[in-house]
């Protein structure tokens, strides 16, 4: 079975800078896709950011620019820097591990709450 533990959420300015970390126990972490999703209050869950096994990255056009996402195999950590926050990205954050790509499972970690406000 695959665990996610999110971390790093927090209550934060707008302009200010959050790093969530998500960090992975179980299954194959260097094969698998993993992403940052978010939900706002009344909204459907979105793509934040993904990256692939060879480290490709694709982002949301919302966070172009402001937004990294990385990882560490060896940590089975995937991180994503948030920089010049807006109010508009206050949401629960869930990290995503995907490996249906071969024949594998996708699982969710619990979220982590980010509040942009003044």
């Amino acid at each position: 079975q695959v665990q996610l533990v999110e971390s790093g959420g927090d209550l934060v300015q707008p302009g200010g800078s959050l790093r969530l970390s998500c960090l992975v126990s179980g299954g194959l972490f260097s094969m698998a896709t993993m992403g940052w999703y978010r939900q706002a209050p009344g909204k459907e869950r979105e793509v934040v950011a993904k990256i692939i096994s060879a480290g490709h990255t694709h982002y949301a056009d919302f966070v172009k620019g402001r937004f990294t996402i990385s990882r560490d195999n060896a940590k089975k950590t995937v991180f994503l820097q948030m920089n010049s926050l807006k109010p508009e990205d206050t949401a629960i954050y869930y990290c995503n591990y995907d490996t249906s790509y071969r024949g594998g499972a996708s699982f969710w970690g619990q979220g982590t709450q980010v509040t942009v406000s003044s």
